[in-house]
């Protein structure tokens, strides 16, 4: 079994107007943009990341804003629901604030006790608030929403599968305990990592297959601490028959890839060496950063991509 994850890192979906994304995610949600630089593969798009103060693992969901890219469909393969964690007593703040800027989607719930409020993103996303322990972190305070109803970064995400059962095992080795279930739904969590630490499967046998575009996550994230251990994991998942890729220099990361049984994109991820590599934190964000091979066509990847308000 492998015992270097330590919950998720980040979450990386598809969208479609830069600006729309980069409006809900830091005025509608109240996260910071700590980093706005492109994709690797194609920097005529931007790659944006939103987070706490710092872009903590844990709390950091990303996005390849594709322009004018077709909307996804929800279906099974995919990961249905991404969780943020609010502090306790925070959803009726956040049902107001998100029915007050005509956020879609509004639905609340409980699932193993755990009050949840269910949202729509921009472009269908699917998104869950839940409240949590504080569990030593603390919300983004440079926006409009109140430090103590403040996004604390993920409680975890939900799959939906057509069947768990495979990817439940996979969880398994990878270090996660099944714990309880609740209808079609299962709980899986790690322990002694970050507070990012849930992840549930649900079963939907009947479902259609899901089909990728804007509001789709292309990939999740799961964190270690360094490159030594994740090269024990990328050992492990071969070693266990899985087909991951060599590690890739994301700048604030170093990651490794590879495709589950139930369809979903799984990437191990560093904790090192961060945002702050190439921006001080009173900054992140700002400026427009891009990987050293793009620096030569800065002018003309510049006049490719969109301006961002804000």
């Amino acid at each position: 079994m492998i015992t270097e994850i330590k919950g998720l890192h980040h979450v990386t979906s598809m969208a479609g107007d830069a600006n729309e994304n980069n409006a809900f995610f830091t005025n509608t949600l109240g996260l910071r943009r700590v980093k706005k630089t492109v994709n690797f593969d194609a920097p005529e798009v931007y790659h944006l990341y939103y987070g706490d103060e710092v872009g903590t693992p844990g709390s950091v969901m990303t996005y390849f804003p594709f322009g004018n890219m077709p909307k996804g469909r929800r279906g099974t393969g995919e990961v249905g629901t991404t969780e943020f964690a609010v502090p306790k007593g925070a959803l009726g703040y956040w049902k107001e604030r998100l029915a007050t800027r005509g956020v879609t989607g509004l639905h609340e719930s409980a699932f193993l006790g755990e009050n949840r409020l269910g949202f729509d993103g921009p472009d269908g996303d699917g998104f869950a608030l839940v409240e949590s322990d504080l569990r030593g972190r603390a919300p983004w305070t440079g926006s409009d929403v109140p430090e103590e109803a403040g996004i604390l970064g993920f409680h975890g995400a939900r799959f939906s599968l057509r069947d768990a059962a495979a990817t439940g095992e996979l969880l398994s080795f990878m270090g996660y305990q099944k714990d309880e279930s609740d209808g079609g739904i299962t709980r899986y969590r790690i322990e002694g990592g970050n507070a990012a630490d849930t992840i549930d499967l649900e079963e939907v046998p009947d479902a259609r297959t899901a089909g990728q575009g804007a509001g789709s996550v292309h990939h999740i994230a799961f964190a270690v601490e360094n490159r030594a251990a994740q090269l024990e994991v990328r050992r492990a998942l071969m070693d266990t028959g899985y087909q991951v890729t060599p590690v890739i220099d994301r700048d604030y990361f170093w990651a490794i890839y590879f495709r589950t049984p139930g369809g979903v994109l799984f990437e191990v991820a560093t904790n090192e060496p961060g945002f702050d590599r190439d921006e001080d934190t009173a900054h992140l964000g700002e400026a427009l950063k891009l990987p050293t091979r793009y620096e030569p066509h800065r002018a003309e990847i510049e006049g490719l991509l969109p301006p961002i308000s804000g």
